[in-house]
């Protein structure tokens, strides 16, 4: 029974894609799972620099996991982000256009952009929704027939039509703790390893039977190991304090929002008092709270072992903060 736990215990995603996904011979795992995630077959040529060239000091880098570069030319980003982050959304907009615009050069024609894909596993909530994945894409639909506009353009004296979807950006967000169903098809299982790390033995996913042999825990090395270990450390506990500290923030909210209530409610009536103290409270309360216990995840973080960049994109903290604490 030990011997079996041993060998059915696989390397996180998020760990994989950063270590050892990079590596030519392991992009047979990573093709799999961009074949599934965009229902076409999809070849990776190789890893391209994933991080930015900043042309300012306030502009910002393109950071991802990873930017790969498929057969056909197009450019893939694939991005986990284990923690919520305010104005996520607009966040992989600017690394998208940040891709498109850094791989066309000055002087050559716009024929050149390459068309993005962006894949964005969550294991957060970022809102409401029955799927537990959402795909995007600019359309530009009839407003009264309801077509959609295909747009003629002209290749070496050739007439070629092509639809917006051809060459617009593409947006997948997989909300990884939604999915909560018996996992019947590729996708189903390859959202289930990404939530808890299971691969069936008998799977035949593209690139999850090659992640059971390339993936396994005890294939790295003990230093390895403990690295990784840390790694899940860090992860369980800036997730622990999130919790606590949005916990602690509803109810100093609560309290401070009853206590502010009653005040104004004197003034301008108890109902309407409370309700304003209620709601202005609580929010007080969470951002405080929030914002404390981000500092309590960075520090336990940095005790760790966790480098200060990667605390810095886990938590929203400055690095001359986190270096601080």
């Amino acid at each position: 029974m030990e011997r079996k736990k041993l060998q059915d215990r696989y390397i996180r995603f998020d760990w994989a894609i950063k270590r050892l996904l990079r590596q030519k011979a392991n992009f047979d795992v990573l093709d799999g799972f961009l074949t599934v995630m965009l229902n076409e077959e999809i070849k990776i040529v190789e890893i391209l620099e994933s991080e930015g060239n900043q042309e300012s000091a306030d502009d910002k880098f393109n950071r991802v996991d990873i930017k790969a570069l498929n057969s056909k030319g197009e450019i893939i980003l694939v991005e986990i982000q284990n923690t919520r982050e305010l104005h996520y959304l607009e966040r992989i907009l600017y690394g998208v256009a940040k891709a498109i615009t850094e791989h066309i050069s000055i002087g050559e024609g716009y024929e050149k952009i390459k068309k993005v894909y962006s894949i964005s596993i969550l294991y957060f909530d970022i809102g409401i929704g029955t799927d537990y994945i959402y795909h995007g894409q600019n359309h530009f639909i009839g407003v009264h027939t309801g077509d959609h506009l295909r747009v003629n353009t002209r290749e070496r004296d050739v007439l070629v039509s092509r639809l917006p979807a051809e060459i617009f950006p593409e947006y997948i967000l997989v909300r990884v703790n939604e999915f909560d169903k018996v996992a019947l098809t590729p996708l189903d299982e390859w959202i289930e390893y990404l939530k808890d790390g299971t691969i069936r033995p008998d799977t035949t996913a593209p690139g999850l039977k090659e992640a059971r042999e390339k993936l396994k825990y005890y294939s790295m090395s003990p230093q390895e190991r403990l690295i990784y270990d840390r790694h899940l450390d860090a992860i369980m506990i800036q997730n622990d304090v999130i919790d606590t500290a949005k916990w602690e923030g509803r109810i100093e909210g609560k309290a401070e929002g009853k206590a502010e209530g009653k005040a104004e409610g004197k003034a301008e009536g108890i109902a309407e008092g409370k309700a304003i103290g209620l709601a202005e409270g609580e929010a007080k309360g969470k951002a405080e709270g929030i914002a404390e216990g981000m500092r309590q995840v960075a520090a336990r973080m940095k005790d760790t072992g966790v480098d200060i960049a990667t605390i810095a994109k886990c938590t929203g903290l400055s690095e001359e903060i986190i270096r601080s604490l």
